[in-house]
């Protein structure tokens, strides 16, 4: 007999949602519903997973969305502002809708919650995206609903429109790639892949009111992971340091021109922080496998499909 639990994803046309619902699928954990605003982003969605209820939802704003909560036993936390030169998206998008959806699995009775939470949360940065996701986690935890927190850090994988995807695009369409002062800034990528393999083991076996932090188990120097994505995807373009004021100059030129750009100065601020975020055992505490990094580099930029998939900003 096929699993009969609702789980109810949001955020699910993003890079999180898109990576998860083919492993939920694939698990056979129940019936999905995914929510999500970006109505291009959703028709990729609709497209490759035809099975999936997916429903175009501004969850910042109540509306009949809510009703897809009825029934529900599993809520995935996945919706997230990122990126943006504004603070109201963020306030919006991670605060605003997050009270929503918690008031609507309140009222339906949600049995399950993964929130999917930041290594930011324990960050020094102070930028938009780190005070709003600090924000959303206590208004999660706070509900007291049986809740599990992860908190991974910078993901990568198919379907990533921004981060190490877009450097990926734009260092295959320059001939220049500039690095930001001496580019030995510590990153700890985590591949999206292995991270939606702990969501799953997370559904599959609830641990409620518990948080982990779950951090990429390779360091590596900002720099040196850009060599490496330049290897991984064949890129000609020759990379170059340059000064971090000059850096920083171009990034907000190229804000005036574009109000939702995919790097802005306050990421770049948050670039060069000193944060070295708690290697945990994730592996062996989900039963998952941590792909190696060059590994998970080819596979997201060499797939014969999916890495030629592209979302919308």
């Amino acid at each position: 007999m096929p699993n009969q639990r609702k789980i109810v994803v949001t955020g699910a046309a993003g890079l999180l949602g898109q990576n998860l619902i083919p492993r939920l699928k694939a698990k056979k954990l129940g019936r999905i519903v995914g929510l999500d605003k970006h109505r291009v982003n959703n028709k990729t969605l609709v497209k490759l997973h035809p099975d999936v209820d997916v429903i175009d939802a501004d969850l910042a704003r109540p509306g009949s969305w809510e009703r897809a909560f009825e029934g529900l036993d599993v809520l995935v936390i996945g919706h997230a502002q990122i990126g943006g030169l504004d603070e109201k998206p963020f306030i919006d998008n991670n605060i605003t809708a997050t009270q929503n959806v918690l008031d609507a699995a309140t009222r339906y009775g949600v049995r399950q919650i993964v929130h999917i939470s930041s290594s930011v949360v324990n960050s020094r940065a102070q930028d938009f995206y780190t005070k709003s996701k600090k924000a959303q986690e206590s208004l999660v935890v706070d509900r007291g609903l049986p809740t599990t927190v992860l908190r991974p850090t910078l993901m990568f994988g198919w379907f990533d429109r921004k981060h190490l995807g877009w450097l990926a695009r734009f260092m295959q369409r320059t001939p220049v790639f500039p690095i930001p002062g001496n580019g030995r800034y510590l990153r700890q990528p985590l591949y999206v892949g292995d991270f939606c393999d702990v969501i799953t083991a997370c559904v599959e076996t609830p641990r409620p009111h518990q948080s982990f932090n779950i951090s990429g188990q390779e360091k590596i120097d900002y720099i040196e992971l850009i060599r490496a994505i330049k290897a991984a995807t064949g890129a000609k373009t020759r990379i170059m340091k340059i000064p971090y004021f000059a850096f920083w100059l171009l990034l907000k030129a190229y804000g005036l021109i574009d109000r939702s750009p995919p790097f802005t100065t306050h990421q770049l601020e948050a670039l060069v922080t000193p944060d070295v975020f708690e290697v945990t055992k994730w592996p062996t505490i989900f039963g998952v496998r941590a792909t190696p990094l060059a590994e998970a580099l080819a596979e997201t930029f060499q797939d014969p499909v999916f890495s030629h998939i592209v979302l919308e900003f």
